[in-house]
C-alpha cells in the first residue's frame, strides 16, 4: 500500500475518528430522537424514542454523515444545510469485584463459600446485567488445592445483546468427605466402623460432592486404601453376589417345574450376571445366571 494509503486509512478509521471526533455516549440497542437531538438541535423534533438506526456493538461507533443526517431530517420534513458528522458509541465502564460478586454468589448458591478473584476482564463491558452461569465455571484438578479457575460470564444489555467476560476465581466452601480410619483391602467389604466423616474447605464441585458414611460401608475397594486417605466413590464398586469357590444353591426352571441343588461357583457375578457353577456330585459344569446371594437359576433354552 502506497503512502497516500496509509494516511487515508489511517485518518478515516473508526479509531482516528474517535480521537478527533467527540462522540456521545448511549445507551440500549437503538439510537434515537433524543440521542439525536443532543447531537444537533433540529432533532429535537423528532420524538424522543422514535429508533434512528441501531447502536454500534461495545467498542464499535456508529458515525452519520452529512448525507445521510440531510436524508434522515428530509424523512422527518425538516432542512440541514451541512451538517457536521456525528458520532455514537456505547457507554461502557470498567468491571469491578463490587459488580460482578453478586452475580458470582447468586449462581454458585453457596453462601458458606468463600469466593477471591485474582484477575478479571480488563476490557470496558457495557451495563447491563452480568451473568455467571454455574456450568461455565472451571474445576480445579486437584479439589482440595487451592487453585484459580477460570469463570466465563457475560454481560447482557438491552436488547439481549451479549458481552463476554471472564474472571480467575479461587473457590472454596465447607465439603465433607469420608476418611478411611484403617487400612482398607482390595475387594473386601467396607463396614461403618472403618470410616469417618470428615468437613474441609475445598473446591465445591461434582468431583468433591457431599458425602455420607451410607455412600460407601457395604462397598467394596476396587484397590487397598491406606488408612487416612479419602474414600471416593470411584474407587469402590458393589461387592459381587457370588465369589468363585462359594456355594450356592441352584434352582432349575423347566417350565413349572423346579428342582434344586447345590453348587459350587467357578467364577464370580453380581445379580443378572451368568456365571460357571460345577455340579459336585456329575462334575460337570454349567453356565446359571446370579439371582442373588450365593443363589443361581438356571433356565435350559427351550424349556417349558
Amino acid at each position: 500500500m502506497t503512502l497516500r494509503g496509509l494516511l487515508t486509512l489511517a485518518l478515516f478509521s473508526p479509531l482516528a475518528f474517535a480521537q478527533q471526533t467527540s462522540c456521545l455516549m448511549i445507551d440500549g440497542d437503538q439510537i434515537r430522537g433524543r440521542d439525536m437531538a443532543r447531537a444537533l438541535p433540529p432533532f429535537a423534533t423528532i420524538p424522543a424514542d422514535t429508533p434512528i438506526a441501531p447502536a454500534p456493538q461495545p467498542g464499535g461507533l456508529r458515525v452519520f454523515h452529512q448525507s445521510e443526517l440531510q436524508a434522515i431530517g428530509m424523512r422527518f420534513l425538516f432542512h440541514l444545510d451541512s451538517p457536521p458528522d456525528v458520532c455514537f458509541r456505547i457507554f461502557t465502564e470498567p468491571l469491578t469485584q463490587d459488580k460482578v460478586m453478586p452475580a458470582m454468589r447468586e449462581s454458585l448458591a453457596i453462601p458458606e463459600a468463600t469466593i477471591e478473584i485474582t484477575e478479571m476482564s480488563a476490557e470496558p463491558a457495557p451495563r447491563g446485567r452480568i451473568e455467571f452461569p454455574r456450568d461455565h465455571l472451571g474445576t480445579p484438578a486437584s479439589p482440595d488445592r487451592r487453585l484459580p479457575v477460570l469463570w466465563r460470564g457475560t454481560v447482557v444489555s438491552a436488547g439481549d445483546r451479549r458481552f463476554a467476560i471472564w474472571a480467575k476465581v479461587w473457590i472454596t466452601a465447607p465439603v465433607a468427605r469420608i476418611v478411611s480410619i484403617e487400612n482398607l483391602r482390595q475387594g473386601i467389604p467396607i463396614q461403618a466402623s472403618q470410616v469417618r466423616r470428615d468437613v474441609i474447605e475445598a473446591f465445591p464441585s461434582a468431583v468433591i460432592a457431599d458425602r455420607t458414611l451410607d455412600q460407601v460401608v457395604g462397598l467394596t475397594p476396587i484397590r487397598s486404601i491406606a488408612a487416612g486417605a479419602e474414600v471416593r466413590p470411584e474407587n469402590l464398586a458393589r461387592p459381587n453376589d457370588v465369589n468363585k469357590g462359594d456355594m450356592v444353591r441352584v434352582e432349575v426352571r423347566i417350565g413349572a417345574a423346579r428342582l434344586a441343588l447345590n453348587g459350587r461357583a467357578e467364577s464370580t457375578g453380581r445379580v443378572g450376571d451368568f456365571i460357571a457353577v460345577l455340579n459336585p456330585e456329575s462334575s460337570r459344569t454349567f453356565q446359571a445366571r446370579v439371582a442373588g446371594k450365593d443363589s443361581v437359576v438356571v433356565e435350559p433354552a427351550g424349556g417349558n
